[in-house]
């Protein structure tokens, strides 16, 4: 999420805003300071994200962060109407001209207050930045766990097998995924598309894994195809993986032409439920581009999305969103259990206070109560789970 937000405000950074306060006095080194902060700190950003889940001063400084890059989006929006009203609107500044713009600025007395305002809250902005930037270095980030080129990392692959004995508090939000399938979509003459919002570590995975392996689901659908997305979202690696889900053999062919044609053939008259797991992608065109080929299927065709951004959803759906929310309290209780003590391993009774003081902790994030149980499985002594309950274990998943 933080990730995500980052890259807007530095998309706006560098452009024609940029173009604009860089007529401002000094502002323009500001803003070259406030890009290389935001940089430094992106870099870091999957490890936080990763590790804000067993660190609550972690899910802390990230929560600054955006807190903080909303200000400075919110700034930069400011600043592009109010130029527009000023009349910058349409001027071509360059650094050849951007003498005589300021020069003209002492002119105007508006435009030098603007000018001012400007100024001094993008330094503000930038020493807050500053700070936060300093304080990642307690953390020890690793920097560089970002996705190159069409891989995925490791850590975020996801598959349609569900991987624990049993999943908890799920059964309402499955049943109505299910009922808008086999009903609701079968009636529709388009494409459906059913997002599935939530934060992370809420179990929006899980759900989809659910929803993929009902039995009424299996027997209503032609074509099963579970593809994980995540941040890289190209279409043709995505028309790819389905051509190869619905074939059950690679394929190589990289030109558009016949990749179309193959998905045409495959989903032709044929009810098929595509989940597409972990979108990111807030870029309409290349939606658009994906969803023009996928509408080859019949009717009742689905595809069923999860994202943690509402733009997303609002971008891809047809259908109001599925905002999936926290476990109750009792069932992330008993999917710690499950994790801790195993399906064989009776609960030392002893510990049941602490435990379930740590359970609190996890904010009712399934992610959350699954890794903190995990954690605590093999410890034996109420020394170690007292050890594990005051370190830096403030778990409230991401």
């Amino acid at each position: 999420m933080a990730e995500a937000l980052l890259d807007v405000v530095l998309k706006n950074l560098n452009s024609h805003i940029q173009k604009e306060l860089a007529t401002f006095w000094n502002v323009n080194k500001e803003i070259e300071k406030l890009s290389s902060i935001l940089t430094t700190i992106k870099s870091v950003l999957e490890d936080a994200e990763q590790k804000q889940i067993t660190n609550q001063a972690l899910k802390v400084w990230l929560q600054k962060l955006k807190d903080t890059a909303c200000v400075l989006d919110d700034i930069l929006d400011e600043c592009s109407i109010k130029s527009s009203q000023l009349g910058y609107e349409g001027k071509n500044f360059t650094p050849s001209n951007q003498v005589n713009t300021c020069s003209l600025t002492f002119l105007n007395p508006k435009k030098m207050l603007f000018h001012y305002k400007v100024g001094k809250k993008v330094k503000e902005i930038r020493e807050r930045l500053d700070q936060i930037a300093e304080e990642r270095q307690k953390f020890h980030l690793q920097e560089g766990i970002v996705e190159r080129g069409t891989e995925v990392v490791e850590s975020r692959q996801t598959s349609s097998i569900i991987a624990q004995p049993r999943v908890y508090g799920r059964d309402e939000d499955r049943e109505k995924i299910v009922e808008f399938l086999l009903r609701h979509a079968s009636d529709c003459d388009e494409l459906s598309v059913y997002s599935i919002v939530g934060i992370g570590g809420v179990g929006k995975t899980t759900l989809a894994q659910l929803v993929f392996n009902d039995e009424g689901v299996s027997r209503h659908f032609d074509l099963l195809i579970w593809i994980c997305v995540s941040k890289n979202f190209r279409g043709r690696r995505i028309l790819h993986s389905i051509i190869e889900s619905a074939s059950k053999q690679s394929y190589n062919v990289l030109d558009l032409d016949p990749t179309q044609k193959q998905i045409q053939e495959l989903l032709q008259s044929k009810r098929y439920l595509l989940v597409l797991d972990d979108v990111w992608n807030e870029d309409q065109e290349k939606w658009d581009k994906l969803k023009s080929i996928l509408v080859f299927g019949s009717k009742g065709s689905s595809i069923l999305v999860t994202t943690r951004l509402r733009n997303v959803a609002s971008i891809m759906g047809t259908i109001p969103t599925h905002h999936l929310s926290s476990l109750s309290e009792d069932d992330c209780w008993s999917l710690f259990k499950q994790r801790a003590f195993g399906p064989y391993r009776e609960e030392n009774v002893e510990f049941v206070a602490i435990n379930k003081e740590i359970v609190k902790k996890c904010g009712g994030l399934p992610l959350a109560a699954k890794t903190l149980g995990g954690l605590l499985r093999f410890k034996n002594e109420e020394k170690d789970w007292l050890h594990v309950k005051e370190s830096d274990l403030e778990f409230t998943g991401g």
